[in-house]
């Protein structure tokens, strides 16, 4: 496990609760987070979250340390933590991956010198086929070029790039991504906290009005690109909102990758979730801050994006050996799986009965009211996550039922239609509701090919497999 010298949060570090955190029953406890926790606290407790609510620095005594790091880890508030010295700033290096590109490393070199934040730029080409293409863009001062012989995948570029920097923090920025100025004003703040190992900005595509921007796939990809995690600022872990964020663009604390190895370069692709998910596993805290943004352009086909979308699709099941249940398609109570399954095949009353029973079970943590609220968010959440896990994982499997049993036919063309349907009206992108619905589905059919095939590869059916054991809500003791 990790050393974090206490793990205590610096003087003027604050913190503000997350927004969908409420307060229940008789005020003394807290509700939220993902997955929801309820925490309960002692009088003196709520004061001191009433306290820090209002903007008031951590305080350095045991009780209120504890109680803070309780509500980052939980998901109920999110750090504040004081700005650096500007004259003694953290020294952070660039490590610049890069194959085949040598028009997106100049447009990266570029971003980075505007910059002016690194200690030094280390550039590794990872075996291109114009390496002389690639040398010719890293001539500007301070930038280190690493030429490897044999191609080695990311893992391995990055691995070599971190090694040959020195400096405290590494900034991982893939040829093509843009960062934008102030990202890493954001980022860095963050690391006054010394349980935190990375911490990542937000990923979105280029900005302009151009004839290219303007096209069905940047449209789509504004709103749904796998590499935008979305505005919303979370601690990273399996389960969370953000369950993982990509090395795209990534700052580290150089400890944490010497004590973790750096990357796994068995893993030519999710190797970014591997190391987010052993840096979390070894008790590092990773967090995502959207307010620092980096630019990533679209891919230029749809050949090129079909192929993305495949080839993420086919890391499921090295992740699930190496991971287990964090890789589930689905995490659900076994009361919303049995509700949602027995609505899909025509029994409605007996899933009412059984989102009632969840209901009667919440009841002895929290009022009934709030216990039917709970439930029922969980139930829709769940019905969603199931939704999702059809289209992204079982859909030959669905395919099938919906030939064999007409029964389930109407339940199935809903799975299909209303998710995608729900988050053009939550995102409301520059597309009419049926293409965006129809390019939705192609997205998850193309990521779902590739988990069959990663599955077929790795000779295991875990990836594929739903979670029913995580359903509560967490309950913590009193504060």
């Amino acid at each position: 496990m990790a050393s974090f010298n206490g793990g205590v949060l610096p003087d003027g570090f604050r913190v503000v609760l997350d927004p969908g955190a409420r307060w229940i029953g008789d005020g003394t406890v807290l509700v939220g987070g993902s997955p929801i926790r309820l925490l309960r606290m002692t009088a003196p407790g709520r004061q001191l979250v009433d306290r820090l609510a209002a903007g008031e620095p951590v305080p350095r005594s045991p009780a209120a340390q504890s109680l803070a790091r309780r509500l980052l880890d939980a998901g109920l508030a999110h750090p504040r933590p004081p700005a650096p010295d500007r004259g003694s700033g953290a020294e952070v290096a660039a490590v610049v991956p890069v194959r085949n590109d040598p028009e997106g490393l100049g447009a990266t070199l570029g971003a980075l010198s505007a910059d002016g934040a690194f200690v030094s730029v280390v550039v590794v080409d990872d075996a291109s086929d114009d390496p002389v293409a690639v040398k010719a863009r890293c001539t500007a001062p301070g930038v280190t070029l690493l030429q490897r012989g044999t191609r080695g995948g990311p893992a391995a570029a990055r691995n070599d790039g971190w090694r040959t920097a020195t400096a405290p923090f590494v900034a991982f920025i893939d040829a093509n991504c843009e960062p934008q100025a102030g990202w890493l004003d954001a980022l860095l703040p963050h690391f006054a906290d010394p349980q935190v190992a990375a911490v990542a900005p937000r990923i979105v595509s280029p900005a302009g009005d151009g004839a290219a921007q303007r096209g069905m796939m940047a449209a789509y990809e504004a709103v749904a690109s796998p590499l935008d995690l979305g505005d919303r600022e979370s601690i990273v872990r399996p389960r969370s909102p953000v369950a993982y964020v990509p090395t795209a663009a990534l700052v580290v604390r150089r400890s944490a990758l010497k004590a973790l190895g750096g990357f796994d370069e068995s893993l030519t692709v999710g190797e970014d979730v591997d190391f987010i998910w052993r840096l979390v596993a070894a008790g590092w805290t990773v967090r995502y801050d959207p307010r620092a943004l980096v630019r990533h352009p679209i891919r230029p086909s749809w050949r090129a994006w079909l192929t993305q979308r495949y080839r993420y699709g086919t890391s499921a099941a090295a992740l699930a050996r190496r991971h287990g249940w964090a890789v589930a398609p689905a995490v659900v109570s076994p009361w919303t799986a049995g509700a949602w399954t027995l609505a899909a095949v025509g029994q409605p009353l007996l899933a009412v009965a059984a989102g009632a029973g969840s209901t009667v079970a919440l009841t002895r943590t929290v009022p009934a009211r709030e216990a039917a609220r709970l439930a029922g968010l969980g139930h829709l959440r769940g019905g969603l996550a199931l939704a999702r896990a059809l289209r992204r994982a079982w859909w030959p499997a669905a395919v099938a039922l919906a030939v064999k049993s007409r029964r389930t036919r109407p339940a199935l063309a809903a799975a299909v239609v209303v998710p995608g349907a729900l988050e053009w009206l939550q995102r409301r992108p520059r597309l009419d509701p049926i293409r965006f619905v129809g390019l939705r589905l192609i997205d998850d059919v193309a990521y779902a090919a590739g988990v069959w095939a990663g599955c077929a590869r790795e000779r295991s059916g875990k990836a594929l497999l739903p979670d029913f054991r995580s359903a509560r809500s967490r309950c913590g003791g009193p504060n």
